[in-house]
C-alpha cells in the first residue's frame, strides 16, 4: 500500500520547483516526512531477552503532520482527558465559518485561526452569562482546531467541549446547565460572527475581507452528551489526526494518486483518483503555522485559572460519573522481539543532530 511518505518522495521535488516561495511550515513537513522511519533521523538496538538476538528500529520524524507519528500522542492526551471531566452533562459544539470567508482565513491563518477561537469562546461566555439561560459568570470550554472536510477541501472549524454549567460570580456555588441545552445555538452564530469581524477590525484587515461575507450565517450546530466520558472521545480524533491517514492510500500510476473518501451521510470508501501535485497541495493547506497551537482551554478549564478542577467537583457535589467511565490506563506494552515473541529491551540509541550522530548507549 502506498503512504504518504511514497507520495512526497515521489512529487515533493516538483512541489518545491513549482514553489518556490512556500511558507516555512510547509518546507519543514516536506523534509520531514519522506525520511521518516528510513534511518535518517537514528534508530534504536533492541536485543532479545530471551535469545540475544538484536532487532534494530528506525527513529520517527515526529512531525505532527506525520501520520505515522500521530498515534502515539493521542492516547496520553485522550487519557488524561477523559479521566478528568466534570461531572454532569456536556456540549460539544461546532463553530464553522461561511465558505467564502475561507480565501481569507488560508491566506492569514495565524491570526484568523486566533480570531476564530476567540470569537467562538467569548460568544459561549456571553450567552451562559444571561440568566435566561444558565445566569454563569465563568463557564469554560476546550475546543480543537479542524482545518479540513471529508475530500481534503479546506474547511476551518473549531470543535468544542462544554461542560453544562459555570461559577457563580463570587466562584461559590456551580450553577448548572439544562441538561440536554447549554446555550441557543440560532445567537451564537451571529455573536461569534460579530465579534470575528471586530477582531479583524482591531488587526487591520477588515477591509481585506469582502463586505457581503457578513451577512451570511455560521453554522454552529450542538450535540448534548450525558457525560465527559463520551464528549472527549468524540473530540479526540480530530486532536492530532492528519488531513491524510496512511489507510487511505491505494495506489500510484503514473502522476495519478487514488485515495479513497467518504461522502457526507455515507460509511462507505469510495475512490477517488487525484494528480499528485494537487493532492501534495491539498494536504499543505492544512499545515498549522510554526508553532501554533491547534487545541486550547478556555474559562474554568484554562490552566491558570486559581480554581482547582477538585474544588468545582465538589462545588457540583458529585463525583465522576461510573456510567460510560473508559477501563484504567493500562502501562504501554514492551517491545516484543519478532522472532520469538519474548521481551526485548534496548541497548544502543542513535539520534542525529545537525548532521552529527550522537550515541546515547
Amino acid at each position: 500500500m502506498t503512504t504518504l511518505r511514497a507520495i512526497f518522495t515521489a512529487f515533493a521535488p516538483e512541489y518545491l520547483e513549482r514553489s518556490p516561495h512556500l511558507p516555512l511550515a510547509h518546507r519543514t513537513v516536506i523534509s520531514a516526512i519522506p525520511p521518516c522511519h528510513s534511518g535518517h533521523y537514528g534508530h534504536r538496538l533492541y536485543q532479545c531477552q530471551r535469545g540475544g538476538e538484536q532487532h534494530r528500529v528506525q527513529h520517527a520524524c515526529g512531525n505532527r503532520h506525520c501520520p505515522p507519528c500521530q498515534p502515539h500522542p493521542t492516547q496520553p492526551w485522550f487519557h488524561h482527558h477523559v479521566a478528568t471531566p466534570l461531572p454532569g452533562p456536556h456540549v460539544l459544539l461546532t463553530c464553522t465559518v461561511p465558505e467564502t470567508l475561507r480565501p481569507f482565513l488560508r491566506s492569514h491563518q495565524r491570526g484568523a485561526y486566533q480570531a476564530l477561537f476567540q470569537a467562538s469562546s467569548t460568544a459561549l461566555k456571553r450567552l451562559a452569562s444571561d440568566d435566561r439561560f444558565i445566569g454563569t459568570d465563568l463557564p469554560g470550554c476546550t475546543g480543537g482546531l479542524h482545518p479540513w472536510g471529508r475530500q481534503l477541501q479546506y474547511h476551518p472549524h473549531i470543535h468544542s467541549i462544554v461542560p453544562g454549567g459555570g461559577l457563580s460570580k463570587d466562584r461559590a456555588a456551580w450553577w448548572p446547565s439544562r441538561a440536554n441545552f447549554f446555550v441557543p445555538v440560532t445567537a451564537l452564530s451571529p455573536i461569534s460572527r460579530a465579534l470575528f469581524k471586530d477582531e479583524m477590525r482591531h488587526a487591520g484587515l477588515l477591509e481585506q475581507i469582502e463586505p457581503q461575507v457578513w451577512p451570511l450565517p455560521w453554522h454552529v450546530p450542538s450535540q448534548a452528551h450525558h457525560h465527559g466520558h463520551s464528549a472527549f472521545p468524540s473530540l479526540a480524533p480530530y486532536v492530532f489526526k492528519v488531513a491524510i491517514a496512511n489507510h487511505r492510500r491505494v495506489s500510484v500510476k503514473d502522476r495519478m494518486v487514488t485515495v479513497t473518501s467518504r461522502k457526507v451521510g455515507s460509511a462507505r470508501p469510495r475512490p477517488a483518483p487525484r494528480d499528485g501535485m494537487e493532492l501534495l497541495r491539498r494536504f499543505l493547506q492544512h499545515v498549522l503555522p510554526e508553532g501554533w497551537q491547534k487545541v486550547r482551554h478556555f474559562g474554568l478549564l484554562h490552566a491558570s485559572w486559581a480554581v482547582p478542577l477538585a474544588t468545582i467537583r465538589l462545588l457540583i457535589g458529585q463525583g465522576p460519573p461510573s456510567e460510560g467511565r473508559p477501563p484504567p490506563r493500562t502501562p504501554p506494552r514492551a517491545a516484543r522481539c519478532p522472532t520469538c515473541g519474548a521481551p526485548m529491551r534496548v541497548v544502543r540509541r542513535l539520534w542525529t543532530s545537525n548532521k552529527a550522530w550522537i550515541d546515547t548507549g
